[in-house]
């Protein structure tokens, strides 16, 4: 496994005291967390514990009730200038956002476009780039997740795997400076998982920052600089892989891992794997 500089120049997602409640049911409570560039942050935890629905918050999919969440310094989703916090408007938002994709556990792909169709129509309608021009970037994009050949292909032609791998591109196509990933592999067939991973992979061995949702331990172990552990919305723990799995650990974590898997497994892959 190649191994990617711990060197993270400065934080460009800032979540600083974030709470979130729906209704009387508090499912986010004062969450910390900085993201530097070029990081890959992993969230595990139990069903339940806050994991998605923090990084929905991170993308203002859902509107966090306290604290703040800063995206390359500026503050999202919220305009402070007044004494009242009020929602920014829908202009602002996107501006502060522009810098973020996100692959969901569906892949949400448009059925009546190709691969190519799905990966350039936002580069044409958001970025207004000549239509040959995006459907050259979007071949390129296609080729790094793997799949030149599938590019005039249909989803409905296309495996679990593939789809995602197109809606990655799709992501990608935007140029983002941080890349979210809720579960990306949850919605596939075993075999087709790692296919996915492997493209991660790639991405965060490029110096992708990336926010990670993951149930993939293994992942995790192998390529994450930061695990965080949240249960029934707290951040428990966080720290290096080798420092959450390998290390002492607070009594749900060792819970948690000891349900998934023996906890020294991936570990014993990564180190015959480097």
């Amino acid at each position: 496994m190649e191994v990617k500089s711990d060197n993270h120049p400065h934080p460009i997602v800032q979540v600083q005291s974030m709470g979130k409640s729906f209704g009387d049911n508090e499912v986010l409570k004062g969450i910390n967390l900085n993201v530097s560039q070029s990081e890959v942050v992993c969230l595990i935890g139990p069903s339940g514990s806050g994991k998605s629905t923090l990084l929905r918050c991170i993308a203002f999919l859902e509107q966090y009730s306290s604290g703040t969440v800063l995206i390359d310094g500026e503050l999202l989703g919220y305009n402070d200038d007044t004494d009242y916090r009020k929602l920014a408007p829908a202009k602002e938002l996107n501006r502060v956002r522009r810098n973020m994709g996100m692959v969901f556990q569906q892949f949400n792909l448009w059925p009546h476009m190709t691969a190519l169709g799905n990966v350039s129509e936002a580069l044409v309608r958001v970025k207004k780039i000549p239509r040959a021009e995006a459907g050259q970037k979007g071949r390129e994009l296609l080729k790094k997740v793997g799949l030149s050949e599938r590019a005039d292909h249909y989803p409905a032609q296309l495996s679990g795997g593939q789809q995602q791998r197109v809606a990655i591109a799709r992501a990608l196509a935007m140029e983002p400076q941080v890349m979210l990933f809720d579960e990306p592999t949850s919605a596939l067939d075993p075999e087709l998982v790692g296919e996915v991973l492997q493209v991660m992979k790639d991405l965060a061995n490029d110096g992708m920052t990336m926010i990670v949702v993951t149930h993939e331990m293994g992942f995790a172990a192998q390529v994450a600089d930061t695990v965080v552990f949240l249960d029934k919305g707290e951040i428990l723990a966080k720290g290096s892989p080798k420092q959450l799995f390998q290390g002492a650990q607070p009594p749900r974590l060792k819970q948690f891992l000891q349900n998934y898997l023996d906890r020294n497994a991936f570990w014993t892959q990564e180190e015959t794997t480097e």
